[in-house]
C-alpha cells in the first residue's frame, strides 16, 4: 500500500510539471513571411540600417 501511495504522489508531481510545461509552451512555427522578414532584418543589420536591441 505504501508503494502505491508513493507512486501516486510521484505521478501527481509529474502531472503538475507537465501542466506547467503545457501552459508555458509556445508554438514557434515560422511562416514564409516570417523567414523573409528575419532575412531582411539581418541584411539591414549588416548594412548598419538598424541595431540589435
Amino acid at each position: 500500500m505504501e508503494n502505491e501511495e508513493l507512486i501516486i504522489s510521484k505521478l501527481d508531481v509529474l502531472k503538475q510539471e507537465i501542466d506547467f510545461i503545457k501552459k508555458h509552451l509556445i508554438d514557434v512555427t515560422l511562416t514564409q513571411d516570417d523567414v523573409k522578414s528575419l532575412c531582411e532584418a539581418e541584411e539591414d543589420l549588416k548594412k548598419g540600417r538598424t541595431k540589435r536591441l
